[in-house]
């Protein structure tokens, strides 16, 4: 049985071995990156990464999957490289990633994430900000420890650069995504472009820090961008999908929450386009309303239905997951790498949360 197919019949919601593997070694990483700090704010971050409850007392709650630190240290030793050496890039990754969340959740109005409240929601706008600013300069502190590990100057100034540049992106896409929030006009190419930046910036990223800390095999580092990239999509049209028709006790948000705040993903942006006749004035009239109600956003699951927008996003997430593949198809690599490379993109093209 390939490792695929062991990834299928596992569920949707089992991890694949790499991320248990490299688990231990992020989550002591990461508390070392925030045990320094004694303000208040520090509280609210250990918060956010699932370690305290609100009055700062120990406690485990649901925590994210650490995808991007994952792909870093897996990128590192896929290519021969020590995942240690890659450790402190790995941690200023999921860092940033946790920083454009406390923001995200605050732009979005969305008071849950891992069945829990968020900053802003647990404590306020101003302070959760303040906290988000913080998280960000705490993971470019954390780079200053590839320093400590041996690496050459010049080199750690390019892995920096790679993060700066991915993040600069990530919040580019972030704005894009907030300006096209309540707009009808928005086309397939130009979700595409908004989601390369806010979602695959930082996951091109995590493989192209990892790699190039791992090799200075350029094609090697050309090949995991690209399935970098090709990886990047394919999460996140998976995640719209999930916005969609995710389940709540799953996914943590409420079901239909990217419908009923207007978000332009990929399976609204794809009805728009699709919808015609009857279906297309209905559209129009709810998506001029000043809020939706459950009976707004079931119709617009109807229209969905109609159109095939689940169907569309599920195969254009398996065409960005073929192409991640091929991307990596010509690297040397062990037979067990290109197996856990197989597990992890039918992960995400099946994940559920």
């Amino acid at each position: 049985m390939t490792s695929s197919a062991r990834a299928a019949d596992a569920g949707a919601d089992q991890l694949p071995a790499m991320f248990q593997r490299y688990r231990a070694d992020i989550a002591d990483a990461l508390r070392g990156g925030l045990s320094l700090g004694e303000i208040p704010v520090y509280d609210m971050l250990r918060y956010y990464m699932g370690w305290v409850d609100s009055d700062g007392n120990p406690c485990e709650a649901t925590q994210g999957k650490a995808l991007r630190p994952t792909l870093c240290l897996f990128g590192c030793e896929a290519v021969g490289g020590s995942a240690g050496s890659a450790l402190p890039a790995a941690v200023a990754l999921e860092f940033i990633h946790n920083f454009s969340l406390v923001h995200d959740d605050i732009q979005d109005e969305d008071e849950t994430r891992h069945h829990r409240l968020t900053l802003w929601a647990a404590w306020d706008v101003p302070r959760a900000l303040q906290a988000g600013n913080v998280l960000r300069v705490v993971a470019d502190r954390a780079l200053e420890r590839l320093l400590d590990g041996g690496m050459d100057y010049g080199q750690a100034v390019g892995i920096a650069r790679m993060l700066t540049g991915a993040y600069l992106d990530m919040i580019e896409g972030q704005w894009l995504d907030i300006s096209y929030e309540g707009r009808r006009d928005i086309a397939i190419d130009d979700y595409m472009v908004m989601i390369s930046k806010k979602t695959g910036a930082l996951i091109r990223c995590s493989l192209d820090m990892g790699v190039a800390i791992g090799t200075t095999d350029e094609a090697a580092i050309r090949a995991f961008r690209s399935f970098g990239r090709s990886v990047g999509y394919a999460f996140q049209i998976r995640d719209d999908s999930l916005g969609v028709w995710g389940e709540e006790e799953t996914t943590g948000k409420p079901v239909g929450a990217d419908i009923r705040r207007k978000k332009n993903s990929l399976p609204i942006v794809y009805t728009m386009a699709r919808a015609d006749g009857a279906d297309r004035r209905e559209l129009e009239r709810v998506y001029g309303k000043e809020g939706l109600d459950d009976g707004d956003v079931s119709l617009v699951l109807d229209v969905m239905e109609r159109v095939d927008a689940r169907g569309y996003s599920q195969r254009l997430a398996e065409r960005h997951c073929a192409s991640a593949l091929d991307a990596v198809a010509g690297v040397e690599m062990a037979a067990t790498v290109r197996e856990e490379i197989e597990e992890l993109v039918q992960f995400l093209l099946v994940r559920e949360r």
